[in-house]
């Protein structure tokens, strides 16, 4: 079986033992669907490229839905990246998101969905990065492969090391504040990757439209880990 299919097939046959990866409480709390493609009527560029005003826009709809979190973005051919000059080397600009974002207050815990280990991790201090950032790997039945925490906390980075063992369920980072997340309003980048190659402490989690079924290939859909689109608000 393909590599690609096995993790798959890996995931769903675990599906029911990872741990949530932040705090949500399925008998009571929904999500919202944040749309950052053109189809989003309500945000322009400008609004987007103003933190604080894209930040507004968040906990707006957020408190008006009552969702515990908003929630989106895998596969999504996001117009939101022309905030930064970090998308835009080379002839085609990168748009495509290959994570899930959860967007939330700052400080909001992240836990381990399965028990890992710490590959690497790194301050990305890049106008729109990720910011603080930590790599874990896993092995499921024998295949390894990798989730990536983006927009974190600097805090979280004390005390790591490579090899550091986190438990399934354990708090070992949060959501950080634009000063150290990327400038971005609070929320965690999520993104499952077969193959991290030779990257440390990063990796993609934007692709060129035209790059996008390699790219998918190697980053499958976060949510057969974190569980949670059948909990997002109609």
């Amino acid at each position: 079986m393909p590599s690609n299919l096995r993790l798959d097939s890996v995931l769903k046959d675990h599906r029911h033992e990872f741990s949530r990866v932040v705090p949500f409480d399925e008998t009571r709390d929904s999500l919202l669907r944040l749309d950052f493609t053109e189809n989003n009527p309500d945000l322009t560029p400008a609004d987007i490229a103003d933190t604080e005003k894209f930040a507004t826009y968040i906990k707006t709809k957020l408190a008006t839905s009552g969702a515990a979190y908003g929630i989106g973005g895998y596969g999504e051919h996001r117009t939101l990246y022309g905030r930064s000059r970090h998308f835009d080397s080379g002839e085609e600009p990168r748009r495509l998101h290959l994570g899930t974002d959860i967007w939330g207050p700052a400080g909001t815990r992240v836990m381990a969905p399965l028990q890992g280990i710490i590959h690497s991790f790194a301050f990305n201090n890049n106008e729109s990065d990720y910011g603080a950032t930590i790599i874990l790997t896993h092995i499921l039945d024998g295949l390894s492969f990798y989730t990536l925490y983006g927009h974190l906390s600097l805090n979280s980075l004390k005390n790591l090391y490579e090899g550091k063992r986190i438990v399934g369920g354990e708090v070992f980072t949060e959501f950080g504040m634009r000063f150290e997340n990327g400038n971005w309003p609070p929320h965690l980048h999520f993104q499952i990757i077969r193959d991290l190659g030779n990257w440390n402490g990063d990796y993609p989690g934007v692709c060129r439209y035209s790059e996008k079924e390699h790219w998918l290939d190697n980053c499958p859909d976060p949510d057969q880990i974190l569980g949670l689109k059948s909990f997002v608000a109609v």
